[in-house]
């Protein structure tokens, strides 16, 4: 059963929204993508709840969470978030699960909390940006424009992604404010956080069936990681196909010690 978790955890004074559920004694926090919120999960939670605690957030300015008072959002802020939440929780070691912008979350998260992580799963997960220099913040005043923020999340659809798929996950991703998604655009390109350091925990890569560009980095900076394509599938792979990512992150889940 789920349920909204008693207390309410903070960071930096944000209130955050976040879900418990299942009582296993291992625990897998769910972390959503760019403008998203934690109904991304929908399809995975009860699957995960038979033999594991799910936790699920809002991270700041998404969902029920509470934006920042000075608007400011960052990797940092996300990844203490999700700290936030395992502490309340009581949780120890956790596996994360990363979709999209949630990737570079969780990364941060394994540099800033590393004896809390046990394994990560990256979906469809940024983990590497061009050096855009000077025109870094160049993404995030594009996604100010509601015509091309609304063409780039039709653009991550696929074939496979329902009309009931694409209407939530259009209402989601375009019903989140302007500021939060101007933000988190931004905090995604910080170059700051593109280290290029090697991170060695294990690592399940679930990407698209076209996502292919970054094969090489990720051998090379995630070398415990294990990468599978999901055919038929565009950016939510979680939505698009969840009997098949499901069989594959509780195959995963079941290797990891936590």
């Amino acid at each position: 059963m789920r349920n909204t978790a008693p207390g309410t955890p903070c960071v930096d004074g944000i209130k955050l929204h976040w879900s418990s559920t299942g009582q296993g004694p291992r625990t897998v926090i769910l972390v959503h993508g760019w403008t998203c919120d934690d109904t991304t999960w929908k399809p995975q939670i009860p699957a995960l709840a038979r033999d594991y605690r799910v936790l699920t957030l809002d991270l700041p300015g998404h969902g029920k969470s509470d934006p920042p008072m000075d608007g400011k959002l960052s990797m940092d802020l996300f990844a203490r978030a999700v700290e936030s939440v395992r502490r309340e929780a009581g949780a120890d070691r956790v596996v994360l699960v990363g979709h999209s912008m949630g990737t570079p979350v969780i990364v941060q998260y394994a540099r800033l909390f590393p004896r809390h992580v046990s394994a990560m799963v990256f979906v469809d997960g940024v983990v590497r940006i061009p050096n855009m220099g000077p025109i870094a913040r160049l993404p995030g005043l594009l996604v100010a424009l509601p015509a091309l923020r609304k063409a780039m999340i039709r653009s991550t659809f696929s074939s496979s992604t329902t009309p009931d798929t694409r209407k939530h996950i259009l209402s989601r991703m375009m019903g989140t404010p302007t500021p939060t998604a101007v933000g988190a655009m931004n905090a995604t390109f910080d170059p700051a956080i593109w280290k290029g350091d090697v991170v060695t925990q294990p690592v399940l890569g679930l990407y698209a069936e076209r996502f292919r560009h970054n094969r090489e980095y990720i051998k090379t900076h995630f070398p415990n990681l294990e990468y599978v394509e999901i055919v038929g599938t565009g950016h939510f792979p979680m939505l698009e196909q969840p009997d098949e990512f499901n069989q594959l992150l509780l195959e995963f889940l079941s290797k990891q010690t936590f």
